[in-house]
């Protein structure tokens, strides 16, 4: 893989692989890790993708396991979370951002890998390891959440009602 194939993958998928670990772990810093801990396994992969979805399907799916690697250590679970702000990230200051991310790790990454990402239901099953209906459970339930907490009027967002 040459530097300029490598930069140009890294470009492309950078903001998709942080924000999913960011949607896991809640804050930036592990985040950051989990992204540069994906790129360096990609580095040293000699896999060879059929496409560039299964590409990012595998992006994805090495992202999910190391953010479940990290809650499950035992250094994490001895951490107390720190309430650090992305200045950079637009919708963080909103109402919905945050009912997102008080949402349990099980919604939230189904609702960013659909409205984030623009992943089917099937895609999502497959990333997550999990059966369609339990994913289309997952994000119905979700966005029963969401609406309890935002309101009955309905959920906009820059991709549609959720």
């Amino acid at each position: 893989m040459t530097h300029s194939d490598f930069t140009a993958v890294f470009n492309q998928y950078r903001t998709m692989i942080f924000s999913i670990a960011y949607n896991y772990c809640k804050n930036a810093s592990d985040a950051n890790d989990i992204t540069q801990e994906t790129f360096l396994k990609y580095l040293q992969s000699k896999k060879v993708y059929d496409s560039e979805e299964h590409r990012k399907a595998w992006l994805i799916r090495v992202t999910i396991n190391k953010c479940k690697s990290l809650l499950i250590s035992p250094w994490f679970q001895r951490t107390v979370p720190l309430n650090d702000m992305l200045p950079y990230v637009d919708k963080e200051d909103s109402e919905l951002f945050h009912a997102v991310m008080a949402l349990s790790v099980k919604y939230r990454i189904v609702i960013h890998l659909h409205y984030y990402v623009g992943y089917s239901t099937k895609e999502i099953a497959t990333a997550l390891s999990l059966g369609e209906s339990t994913v289309r459970v997952r994000l119905l339930r979700a966005r029963e959440k969401l609406k309890a907490t935002l309101g009955e009027d309905g959920i906009y967002y820059e991709y549609g009602e959720i």
